[in-house]
């Protein structure tokens, strides 16, 4: 079998990957669940190519899920319930139907009579499925209720970022930015009382707690949680690549370096980040 630009030679593959008999025993064994954190990876994965304006990576990674999407339906198709066409079916019917603008009639010729149009859709399109949901017998809608839309598939900072703007549209919000401030003081007061009683359950509780307000702050001075601890992450790592540096540099070894050592060279390349500005 030969490498194809035809999305049709990618399920061929998948297909036989999957196939019972002959197929790869790894790709045999997985199931919805086991896939899923790969999906999510692959994601970040874009994501990653995207911002270091890498496009060589960004196609192949682009690829990688476009695997996943593939493989989902190839999963569903052997359970009887979709095929990859399905999936394609679904998103170009959503794409024409959410834009009438382009593919019907319709008097929507700004960007905000659009984006209102839109969200008019998507709710016609909410209510049509929880009732399918209702008539499968899924159980609790989560895409129900004036939070409905946002999803709980999103990371969890993005998750209570979306959540706390959604809420703010109809008032349920901070004022300013300072009150938020002695919320998350008092957050932490809480956060000590349950370390110090040692119940592992309320830490975890009121560590998000915690984690909630200072998203509340991030989004109330504007700066976006998501970007703001990515910054950090990477401000993290290149200080700690420097700590190994240094230890390599000197024959020694992170894990035999003392932590006052590496502390000292921590702050050795925050002092050499600021001089450089």
């Amino acid at each position: 079998m030969e490498a194809s630009k035809d999305i049709s030679r990618l399920i061929e593959i998948m297909a036989a990957l999957r196939n019972p008999e002959t197929g790869c025993p790894w790709d045999i064994v997985q199931t919805f669940e086991t896939i899923k954190p790969y999906t999510i990876e692959e994601a970040y994965e874009v994501s990653d190519a995207i911002e270091r304006n890498d496009m060589d990576d960004l196609c192949e990674e682009l690829g990688d899920l476009l695997l996943q999407v593939v493989f989902h339906a190839r999963m569903a198709e052997e359970a009887g319930e979709f095929s990859f066409g399905d999936v394609v079916e679904a998103i170009t019917r959503k794409m024409i139907r959410r834009h009438p603008h382009v593919f019907a009639r319709s008097d929507a010729d700004t960007p905000d009579a659009v984006k209102k149009q839109w969200d008019d859709i998507k709710q016609a399109e909410k209510r049509e499925r929880a009732e399918r949901r209702s008539k499968r017998g899924l159980g609790e809608d989560f895409n129900a209720g004036f939070l409905g839309s946002v999803q709980r598939s999103f990371p969890a900072l993005t998750e209570a970022l979306k959540l706390q703007e959604r809420a703010a549209k109809v008032g349920f919000d901070w004022s300013a930015p300072e009150p938020i401030l002695d919320k998350i003081e008092e957050e932490i007061g809480e956060l000590r009382v349950a370390l110090a009683d040692g119940d592992q359950a309320k830490v975890s509780d009121e560590l998000g707690d915690l984690i909630f307000a200072v998203v509340n702050i991030g989004r109330h001075v504007k700066a976006d949680p998501e970007d703001s601890l990515r910054g950090t992450n990477t401000k993290f790592r290149r200080r700690f690549n420097h700590i190994e540096t240094v230890l390599d540099a000197e024959g020694e070894t992170l894990e035999a370096a003392s932590l006052e050592r590496m502390e000292e060279i921590w702050q050795a390349a925050k002092a050499i980040e600021r001089r450089l500005g």
